[in-house]
């Protein structure tokens, strides 16, 4: 325990202690905006089918924005690109909420819905690979990078489960409009502190050094599929969760059970540190998927809450394993002036998979009942470890990539030397 806490510690000498409080708070509109968009636009106009299509819009405006983003981050660096992004993106959402609440029609809240996803400014990825390339920089030992990216992993996980408890939570005090403004000044401020964090500037851009684009390895693009199929994944156990609790008669019981998911996902990938660096990331992927179908099969024949939360906790177990070991592959497969883009890549995956898969799920589950929904989890699980083992090009044994280089004159962030 002492070990991973010190490993954690040279994580947060690297970034400073500003930059994961700003990036995590930078990301937390990002949680809140989905489900917040939906029971705005649900309350407004009564119609669920309408909330349904705001709610759709906004992840494919996401699932196709995120990589564009990303890519301009590398070409042009996350300072310039992310604060633009964040104030359009606060602008979008603010327009969502006023067409909402003046029951505009649904063409117009499907078109905000778009425009507020496209322009997220993927604080998340962008964060992940700004915090690896610091410890690329600095020549940090592959554990310390595992850590990094494990750290990234739990804010993700920890943003994922409390911004639509939020969300819940002010639309049962007040109304889901005050969470999506909340969402959206949040995102203003926090978005911008983080784009302006002096560790923006430490890793040189691909513009910056003037490198030809170059071709991904075909392994690259596996790991962006398998990205996808861990989001449906996502979107099949909600739909899932969502119809069993309806079935049991505890249907306010669907956030808890999704939320202690999301708490044991969390929590597996802090321990992620503890991997042994002697076990290859191709194995560890291998061991991550199959752990992915083992724990999702008891979800076939859950019947009571009690027996759903305990299925859904061990499975939150094997997520974060697999979703670290997903960036880490890649992290190590692409160029590093294209790591941003990458990372888009992987966080709109999830957006999309996860979607489609609600989408889809939730018709099987009102037709066929809850185990329809679980089977869709466990069939791209099965597929997830087909693309574990079929891939080729992945990294057999622990190595690392050259360090990242330093832009001219740049000096380490005001916050982040290393403390004693």
């Amino acid at each position: 325990m002492s070990g991973a806490l010190h490993t954690y510690r040279k994580v947060i000498a690297l970034t400073g202690p500003l930059l994961p409080v700003v990036s995590f708070l930078g990301r937390l509109p990002t949680a809140m905006c989905q489900l917040g968009s939906v029971l705005l636009v649900a309350e407004t106009s009564g119609s669920l089918a309408t909330a349904g299509l705001a709610g759709g819009a906004l992840a494919l405006g996401q699932t196709a924005g995120g990589p564009l983003l990303g890519r301009a981050a590398d070409r042009h660096g996350q300072r310039r690109v992310v604060p633009a992004a964040a104030l359009v993106n606060a602008a979008a959402v603010t327009a969502l909420v006023l067409a909402a609440l003046a029951h505009t029609g649904t063409g117009r809240l499907a078109l905000l819905g778009a425009l507020a996803g496209a322009s997220v400014p993927q604080v998340g990825p962008l964060a992940r690979t700004r915090t690896v390339s610091l410890a690329r920089r600095a020549e940090a030992d592959e554990r310390t990078v595992a850590a990094a990216l494990s750290f990234e992993g739990t804010l993700d996980e920890v943003s994922f489960v409390l911004g639509p408890a939020l969300v819940g939570l002010a639309a049962a005090l007040s109304h889901p409009a005050v969470a999506l403004l909340a969402a959206a000044g949040l995102l203003a401020v926090c978005g911008t502190a983080f784009a302006l964090h002096p560790s923006a500037g430490q890793v040189v851009g691909e513009e910056r050094v003037r490198t030809p684009r170059t071709r991904l390895p075909g392994a690259v693009y596996a790991l962006r599929v398998t990205m996808v199929l861990q989001g449906a994944m996502f979107g099949a156990s909600q739909a899932g969760i969502t119809a069993l609790a309806e079935r049991l008669g505890r249907p306010s019981q669907t956030g808890l059970v999704y939320a202690a998911m999301g708490v044991m996902s969390a929590a597996a990938g802090l321990a992620m540190v503890a991997v042994p660096e002697g076990l290859a990331l191709r194995a560890r992927w291998r061991i991550a998927t199959a752990a992915l179908v083992l724990l999702s099969v008891p979800l076939l024949f859950v019947g009571s809450l009690g027996t759903l939360y305990a299925a859904v906790v061990v499975l939150g177990a094997a997520y974060a394993p697999h979703l670290i070991t997903l960036f880490a592959l890649t992290e190590r497969l692409v160029p590093a002036a294209r790591l941003a883009e990458s990372m888009a890549f992987l966080t709109s995956g999830i957006v999309g998979g996860q979607a489609l898969a609600l989408a889809l799920s939730g018709r099987l589950a009102q037709d066929h009942g809850p185990v329809a929904a679980f089977a869709v989890m466990v069939v791209a699980a099965a597929l997830c470890v087909v693309l574990s083992w079929s891939v080729r090009g992945l990294p057999a044994a622990s190595g690392a990539r050259a360090p990242v280089p330093l832009r001219p004159g740049a000096a380490a962030p005001s916050d982040s030397a290393p403390r004693g």
